[in-house]
């Protein structure tokens, strides 16, 4: 897969396109849905595939109300991207000239004329262009005048639940982590360096290896979660804290995962904590003593758990 991170990087080079136009910003069920649709087409037509995404979220530039936190990296999520078959990745920043854009020049200067495209997938829900007036039914009438062929997925539900990204970030931020597998198609996760933390896991006989919270990224709440660690293409069953560790201070929130059957050293190094299950809230403790029991104990209950749930992940 091709990827471009700016406008001026696309060249003549293009060949035809069919494109599927969203911010994918989960890459959950419904984007994987649109996406694979648009590599069959792209097949079929023989055009390359391509999926046309901004960067950073667009209600984030229009600064109307809290900021949209992230649920992947950019690099995590062009690899699901590329998983999907897709030969051009269009990640482009969401900028003043795009936001200002008329729709009509949206689709002629960057769709056709850029993208070189001859369909289009999206969302029945897909806005574009200046104030947003860009929609499916202006994206169908251009097709008719332009001769582009347009696909539009209806709502992709689950269990009667619309799948969205918004719908994700709320189980997430609700701690409901075993509930996301469904409509992403996949654990979610949490990756990053290991870096150096206080070391007291290491001296009641629990070492642990820490990430540090990414403002940007969405994330559970404080507690404590049945875990799997992915280190060096390895996936170790593991027991993952999110919190500020108050029975020993008051810390920045993190990520602290405990690998069982696991001794080397990660300082430094990059892992993949993905989450299965919460299975209590993050609360501070009389001594360490009394945390040092809890941890003992919420191991047995997270290893109690992969036992009986060792080939469902």
């Amino acid at each position: 897969m091709k990827i471009f991170n700016l406008l001026e990087e696309i060249d003549d080079q293009i060949e035809e396109t069919v494109v599927a136009l969203g911010n994918f910003d989960g890459v959950h069920k419904g984007h994987q849905e649109i996406i694979s649709r648009t590599v069959k087409s792209a097949e079929a037509a023989g055009c390359k595939s391509a999926v046309f995404t901004f960067s950073n979220h667009p209600k984030n530039l229009m600064g109307s109300g809290a900021a949209v936190k992230n649920i992947l990296y950019p690099q995590e999520k062009a690899a699901i991207i590329q998983q999907l078959g897709v030969d051009y990745l269009f990640n482009i920043p969401f900028d003043q000239s795009i936001l200002t854009m008329d729709p009509v020049d949206f689709i002629d200067q960057l769709l056709l004329e850029k993208f070189h495209m001859k369909q289009v997938y999206c969302g029945f829900n897909y806005h574009f262009g200046y104030k947003a007036k860009g929609n499916v039914e202006l994206l169908m009438k251009e097709g008719m005048k332009k001769g582009f062929g347009i696909h539009i997925q209806e709502p992709f539900r689950i269990d009667g639940n619309l799948v969205s990204s918004t719908l994700i970030r709320g189980l997430i931020q609700e701690g409901k982590v075993d509930q996301c597998a469904k409509y992403m198609g996949r654990l979610y996760s949490i990756g990053g360096e290991v870096v150096v933390g206080n070391k007291l896991g290491r001296t009641i006989g629990f070492p642990t290896s820490n990430i540090m919270i990414d403002d940007t990224m969405v994330t559970p709440p404080n507690g404590v979660y049945v875990t799997f660690c992915t280190y060096n293409g390895v996936r170790y069953p593991s027991i993952t804290n999110v919190g500020v560790r108050p029975t020993i201070g008051n810390y920045r929130k993190n990520v602290e995962t405990h690998i069982f059957n696991f001794d080397k050293e990660l300082y430094g190094k990059q892992i993949q904590v993905e989450f299965l299950e919460k299975t209590r809230d993050e609360r501070k403790f009389e001594n360490v003593e009394a945390l040092s029991k809890q941890i003992t104990d919420d191991c047995i209950t997270a290893r109690s758990y992969h036992r009986q749930n060792a080939g469902n992940y």
